[in-house]
């Protein structure tokens, strides 16, 4: 018998989905047609699986994709000239510059270069600064569906101390400012952060994403009685998709808890589609279709 309730980010997502569709058909019916230009740049086999998911998702719900696949040892000119070519095209709503780069590659510079109305990643650093000033309408993808989960199964957030394990661009920053939005108390940990484990114990609310189980592992005991615990970390072990945590040991301590896979995962991909068709809804304000 689990002791806990398990946070089921498929059924969250489908719903986020089928939002996105309702969306995405209202904004047909006014002359605007979704579009997601996606750049993927060599050939990484998971990043290839992640842009292909990403399309797939996309044709769903009646987003239209752009796909671009370019040379391992293309130039950051020849980046950023796609980039500014993409981001005059009017028929485009979203750029996604599939993460990581070759080496030859500036990220911050390539991803800087996205037009902050396209940016359905949320990772400029203007749309970074206008999170940071509560203004923020495209924001990232991974922490805007933890969110979701919180808001889906009424989880309140005001007042509780919330331990992110977690200091990435992408994940633990942005997650920081939208807790700190809804009141909570945060506090972010890192490889370099001394006494994680009573840290992790005091904490309402624990937010794993390590993503190396050579490094640390969640156990049941760093956690209090009654925590909720989201796993934001994918890792393989044994053959087997894995997070920081072993949900069945978990799950007997935590009131809520997130399953990998199954969990944040399914949420990350909802959101990249709630923000291409916000983006678009964007293009009709600025006069752009």
């Amino acid at each position: 018998m689990l002791a806990g309730t398990k946070i089921d980010g498929l059924a969250v997502a489908s719903a986020v989905r089928q939002r996105v569709k309702k969306a995405v058909d209202e904004l047909k019916s006014q002359g605007i047609q979704p579009r997601l230009a996606t750049v993927l740049v060599g050939d990484d086999q998971a990043s290839a699986t992640y842009v292909k998911n990403k399309q797939k998702a996309c044709a769903e719900v009646g987003i239209l994709t752009r796909d671009h696949k370019l040379s391992p040892n293309i130039s950051q000119t020849e980046l950023n000239k796609l980039v500014d070519s993409l981001n005059q095209d009017e028929s485009v709503h979203g750029i996604l510059i599939q993460l990581p780069l070759p080496k030859q590659i500036d990220e911050f510079e390539a991803i800087s270069r996205i037009s902050p109305l396209k940016d359905i990643d949320g990772l400029t650093p203007h749309n970074a600064g206008l999170l940071a000033m509560k203004k923020a309408v495209l924001k990232a993808c991974t922490p805007s569906g933890i969110i979701e989960l919180f808001d889906h199964y009424q989880i309140e957030l005001e007042g509780k101390h919330v331990v992110i394990i977690n200091r990435s661009n992408l994940v633990g920053k942005p997650l920081y400012h939208l807790l700190l939005e809804r009141n909570a108390t945060v506090t972010t940990c890192h490889s370099k952060t001394k006494n994680l484990e009573k840290i992790c114990s005091g904490a309402d609310i624990v937010i794993t994403g390590v993503g190396d189980r050579s490094k640390f592992v969640l156990e049941p005991d760093m956690i209090k009685q009654g925590a909720i615990v989201i796993d934001v970390a994918t890792t393989r072990l044994d053959g087997k998709l894995v997070g920081d945590s072993d949900f069945d040991k978990i799950i007997q301590k935590a009131s809520y808890a997130s399953p990998v896979p199954g969990g944040v995962g399914p949420m990350t991909i909802a959101m990249l589609l709630k923000n291409t068709v916000t983006a678009a809804s964007l293009s009709k304000s600025f006069g752009r279709q």
